[in-house]
Parts: C-alpha cells; structure tokens; sequence
C-alpha cells in the first residue's frame, strides 16, 4: 500500500539485510499455539508486536518486515494464538546494503528506478523502487530466509512494481542489452520502445520473484515444512491506472501460490470517465477491481484473500469518509460470491491507535487548524462486528446465490498489457476508459460484470463460464495467437462476442508476434477475424458456428467522454444477447445472498422506472453499532448493506446472530446461556443473540450488566470488550 512505509516503517529499520549481518534468527519453527480456523480465512498485516488493542479476530497474522527484531515480534503473535506468516516489499524498502555494497561488495545505486530527468523513483529519501538484477533477487532471498528461521509458515513479497514513467537508469539499460541483445532506446521515443521497456519491467520481476519462491520451496523441502509463497498486489486495473507495470498473471506459472487482492478506498476512489462525468465511483471500481482477481485465481483454483482497510493511506480524510469508502469497498468485495477469505486491514495500530481530521479535506478551507480525532467508539464496534460475520462467509454453494441483479455471465477481456502503454510518447487513455467505457455502462445497469484474464483463458472452464464477452485491443494487445484459437472455440460453442474497436492505437504497430513474418496483419484484431473464419472489416452481427460476434469500429475510451456513450454500449450488447437468446435484464442494486448474510449495493448511477429494490424480511444491520432490528429493507442508490436473516434458521434455541467479538465456548442448559466473548481492549461488544424469551438477568464477569433490551425474540446487550475474555451469562 503506497504510503505504509512513511507510516508504519520509516526509522523502523524494516530491511532485507544480507545473512552474514543477520546472524541466527533465534527461533524454531514451531507449530503455532492454536490454529482457530484450518483454512486461514482471516488475515491482517502489522509491523507492530501483539497488544491488547490489536488483538483481533482473525487467524493470521501476517508480520511485517525481516528486520533484527523479526523473531521477537512474531513470538509475541504466536503467544497468543495466530498463526505465522511474513509480508514483506518486493520492489521497496530499507534496501541501503544492498544499495551502497554491503551485501556483496557492489554499489547497486545505478538499479534504483529512474526517470528520464535522471531523478529517482523514491519511497522517502534513498528508500528507492528497485530495478531488479539477478543478485537483487539473492539479496531477497537472504531476507526471506530470517523469516523462515523465524518460523514463518508462509512468505508475501508485495507489490512487485515498475513505474511507467521510468526505465532512464543505468541498471535497466544494461537489463535491455542482456534481453533484447540490442542496445536501450528511450522508453519515450516511440510506441515501440515504450511497450519494450514495459515487457522488460514486466519480465525482470517476475524473475525477481521465481528466484524467491524457487528458494523458499527448496528451504521447505530441505526442512520438511510446507511454505506458501503469496504476492499482495493491486489489481490490474489500478496497476494500469496508476502507470505501474507488474508481472500480475504471469506469477502463477513461478511458483505463486495465490494472491492478497490490494483492492481498498486508496485504490477504489481513484476518479473514472462514465457519460462524461469524471468522478469517484468507490463501490463500482472496487466491485470491477474484486472482480479481476477473483477471476484470476479462479481460473488458477489458487487462493486468493480481499483486503478491506477501515482507513487509507492518505491521513487527512475524516472518519466519516473512511467509514463509507470502507463498507463501500467491504461490500463490494463480498458480492464476489466465490472468495471467502479476507485480510481484514492493514496496520491495526494506525487504526485503532490512529487520530484523523474531525472534517474531511475536502470540506476544509486553506488554512484552516485540523482537529484529530481517535476512532469513533461506534465505528470500533461496527468494525469488530463486521469482522465476525466475515469469518462466516464461506457457505455451502447451494446457499450462495444472487437474488437481484441484471444478466449475468459477462465479461470484459483483459491483458496484462493493459500497463504496457501507459505512458509518453503515446499513452492510452488516462483514465483507462478502455475498460471502464466496456465495463461501467454494464455494472451501472446492475450486471455483476467481471474482468476476464487474457492469460489463463486457456485453463479449463474459465472461458465457459461466461455467456458474453466484450473485447477490445484499444490500450492492450495479445500476449500470443494462442488465445485467439481459444477465443474462436468458444465463440463456436455457442458465446457471443461483442469487439469494439476502431483500430486507431498506435500500438498496433509495435514489434509484435502479428505482424512478424510469417504473420504481416496490420491488427491483431485482424488475426483474430480470420481465426474466427470472418471477412474484414465484418461490421454488425456475424454467426460463428453456434455462437456471433457482433463488431463495431468505435473506441471504447471515446465513449466514456459521450453522454450517449454508455447507452450505445449497452445496446450492443442488448443485440449480442438477444442472437443467442440470452435474456437481457437490468437492475438498480446487486444482492447477493451468503447463507444468513445478505450483501447489497445500490447503484448510484442506475436509471430506476420504479420503486427501489426491497429485500424483504427481517434483518439486523451490521454495517450500524446498535445492531438494530430492520423489517423489508430497500436498496436505495449509493447504500451499501450486510444484513443477517433473522428468519434463515428457523430454529429457536438461542444463539448468538451477530456480535462484536469473537464468541466461544457456547453452552446453553435448561435455564442458562453462557459463552467467553474476547476483543480488542477499549472498544464495546455489541451482541444481538436469539432468545425465546426475556432473561431475567444478563451478567458479564459476574456483574450485572445494565445495559440490555429484548425485541422481536432477540436480546441486545453491550459490555467493555477484553483481550483476556468475558464470561457471559444470561438467565432465562
């Protein structure tokens, strides 16, 4: 996340230092104390040691940084009870023995990322984003290594990443000549040279990265221990809209065991073009940035967590905003039907220790004096309640469904050379309206649409999955012909594929597998047509075998900046289903059910005929402190919801329906209830429990608690979380 190291590890001394100043780490690899949940469903990173304010409900812990003071900090999570993994930056960090020669005898300054103004790529002073030689991937190694001594029973190396704007460094001319044996071009003398430059970045991290997984799994094999490796990254999406080129996809054919989705508000409010209107849209960007990393590990069948932050990495929002970006971002990723696994935050010290403006900075005046203040009590509460109902959403399929949204099964294609043309001489567009002028007019007419991986579409029942596919190779290309072999069985099958493209890009041209001898097409667009046995330029609806492709000669990022661009879209779609009679349907909000809880998101930007849509039932609101009863709840634009269906379990025994903190050891007798409820120190449980009459007391280590209510066969009540444990008990 882009501005942790300035908050969580600046002076902190979170290095990767070479082994011959390590020395021994200290501490076996011992078995962690307790293993709450086998499928580690629960995740969070901190460099800070355990404290009673940090103790979360979670299963890992994933501690940051291999630093000296690693084996310390682990014990004191292991102590009490997570498991242990160990996160730490890939292209980032307090590299300085590396940099200045320490750890082999080479000055390696000239590897830092430099622009064409010869300035650094920096994170804070020489803290430099790395241009990755080979001894940089051993210098990772030595690192990891501390924390494998350490016990670590999993690695994450994150955000593997090249910055668009550069490739000006002696370190990265010298990686051009090695691989392309010829000598560098500026990245910004031409189309050419600049998706070269990108395919380089591309190609030197996930080196980078083969290099320390390849290290970690012979380090397990030689000490009998099953170690993971995982990669947290940002979506392609953000990558390509923030100018980064990263080895995305490509890590699963390394070693990559899986992924941490870095999808969170920093990401998910960064402004797209929709009917020309450029704003913040943090719900339908997370939902899209979700969505391309769900399909990527589904296509792997690789894990995969979401990452939500209560906060951001910008500290001068208010909590008011960082509250409804967070259930807009969590919302968006529980509409991914298929992940159930989550890291819950990054950096709990910077959320529950962390003080914030009282008014947001958008709502300030130049100069005015900034009041901060601590997490709001509520919003404590809410987050642990939340985080509960969390550990629960892995249902059985058969209690996993959609209950209102528009045609699903669509898709837009992706490539990982969407980053590989974003920037000078020619860049795509800015706000990457070559996706989001394909994807948005769909997902604000409630079609739950999903990037779809150019790269794995070749792995079993990816492709078939999907009833509809929209392509463009304006602002990405293909990787390989391959693809468009099994592009065109599908089609063949019965798919239909919607191409908008006016092949105008200037990358067209660049020195690529379509247009090198034997093959001389002009577009790889082109290729594609003939595969699939179509005429050029074939415009209008085509049938291919049991399925159509539908071509229309129209850039998909101009249509972002027409207020009529989104209709024209989705009319083309509309045409596309309606040839292979796939019903086409539209809606105001996306609901989907997960056993008891029902996730819903209203769409802003939908265009409604009607009342809104209304979940019927009774529900308890966990995104609300109180835990309040709510009766047929409507789904209005902009509101996020997760709600717990009262009447799911028809039974009547008491139980515990949702609750702000971790609940254990649930006995009922005749004429008592009682259970140990633990949570962070200085925060307030909050439960809602079924009961099938009012208690007559309610007692929490044996003092009464006065604070309570009884509605609707439900008791309420709230008392002072503790670390250590709360005996509850009610008297029927």
């Amino acid at each position: 996340m882009k501005n942790q190291h300035n908050i969580m590890k600046r002076g902190a001394g979170v290095a990767i230092l070479a082994l011959q100043f390590l020395g021994a780490a200290g501490c076996s690899a011992a078995e962690p104390a307790t293993e709450r949940f086998q499928d580690e469903a629960l995740s969070f990173q901190s460099y800070a040691p355990w404290s009673p304010k940090i103790h979360l409900n979670a299963d890992v812990a994933m501690v940051y940084g291999v630093d000296p003071s690693l084996p310390a900090r682990i014990e004191t999570w292991r102590t009490n009870g997570f498991r242990i993994h160990v996160m730490t930056g890939v292209s980032w960090g307090e590299y300085q023995d590396y940099l200045y020669g320490r750890f082999d005898g080479k000055n390696h300054a000239d590897e830092a990322q430099t622009r064409k103004d010869g300035s650094k790529m920096s994170h804070g002073g020489d803290v430099y984003y790395m241009c990755p030689a080979e001894n940089y991937g051993k210098f990772l190694c030595v690192g990891v290594k501390r924390a494998l001594d350490a016990g670590a029973e999993a690695i994450h190396l994150e955000e593997p990443e090249f910055w668009a704007e550069a490739g000006w460094s002696e370190g990265f001319k010298r990686e051009w000549k090695a691989y392309y044996n010829e000598e560098w071009r500026s990245p910004d003398s031409s189309p050419d040279a600049q998706y070269r430059a990108s395919k380089l970045k591309y190609f030197l991290y996930r080196r980078a990265l083969s290099q320390v997984f390849a290290f970690v799994k012979e380090y397990g094999q030689e000490h009998h221990r099953q170690i993971r490796c995982y990669v947290p990254t940002h979506s392609l999406l953000s990558y390509a809209q923030w100018r980064i080129v990263s080895p995305e996809s490509s890590l699963l054919k390394v070693g990559c065991d899986g992924y941490i989705a870095q999808v969170w508000t920093g990401t998910a409010r960064s402004p797209n073009v929709y009917e020309n209107r450029r704003i913040e849209r943090t719900f339908e960007t997370a939902f899209l940035e979700y969505g391309a990393m769900q399909n990527l590990a589904r296509a792997s069948g690789r894990r995969v967590w979401y990452l939500n932050d209560p906060v951001e990495d910008d500290p001068e929002h208010s909590w008011e905003d960082y509250r409804g970006n967070w259930e807009s971002t969590l919302t968006a990723s529980l509409l991914q039907p298929e992940v159930w696994r989550y890291e819950i935050m990054p950096w709990p010290d910077r959320v529950f220790d962390g003080k914030y403006p009282a008014k947001d900075k958008t709502q300030r005046k130049p100069g005015e004096p900034v009041e901060r203040l601590p997490m709001p009590s509520a919003y404590a509460t809410e987050l642990q309640t939340v985080v509960r109902a969390l550990g629960e959403m892995k249902q059985p399929a058969r209690a996993v469904r959609w209950e209102r949204s528009g045609t699903r099964g669509v898709g837009v294609l992706v490539s990982d050379t969407l980053m590989f043309q974003r920037a000078a001489p020619q860049a795509s567009d800015a706000h990457l309206g070559s996706f989001y002028g394909l994807a948005m007019p769909l997902l604000n007419r409630g079609l739950p649409v999903e990037a779809v991986q150019i790269e794995t579409a070749d792995q079993p029942g990816c492709l078939p999955a999907y009833r509809l596919l929209l392509l463009t190779y304006e602002g990405q290309k293909p990787p390989g012909p391959a693809f468009h072999e099994t592009l065109a069985a599908w089609v063949r099958a019965g798919g239909a594929l919607v191409v908008v493209d006016n092949d105008a890009d200037p990358y067209h041209a660049v020195r690529e597998w379509w247009n090198t001898a034997p093959m001389a097409f002009q577009t790889p667009r082109q290729h594609l047509f003939k595969t699939l046995g179509l005429a050029d330029p074939a415009t209008g609806v085509n049938r291919v075998g049991k399925g159509i492709v539908l071509y229309s000669a129209l850039s998909p990022a101009a249509l972002t900046y027409q207020t009529n661009g989104a209709s024209q879209l989705r009319a083309l779609c509309a045409e596309a289903a309606q040839a292979i009679k796939l019903p086409w349907k539209e809606s105001s909000a996306l609901v989907l059910r997960r056993g008891p809880y029902v996730v819903a998101g209203g769409l802003k930007e939908a265009v409604t005929n009607g009342a809104p849509t209304v979940v019927k039932g009774r529900y308890i609101n966990l995104y609300d402190a109180n835990l309040p009863i709510l009766k047929d709840v409507p789904v209005l634009p902009a509101e996020r919801m997760l709600l717990y269906d009262i009447n799911y379990d028809k039974g009547t025994e008491p139980r515990v329906l949702a609750a702000a903190c971790r609940v254990t050891q649930f006995t009922v007798a005749r004429e008592t209830v009682r259970f140990q409820a633990e949570g962070n120190a200085e925060t307030t449980a909050v439960v809602r429990m079924r009961l099938d009459k009012k208690p007559q007391t309610v007692t929490a280590n044996g003092v009464a608690v006065e604070d309570w209510d009884y509605a609707d066969s439900t008791l309420r009540f709230r008392f002072p979380n503790s670390h250590k444990g709360v005996r509850v008990e009610i008297k029927r």
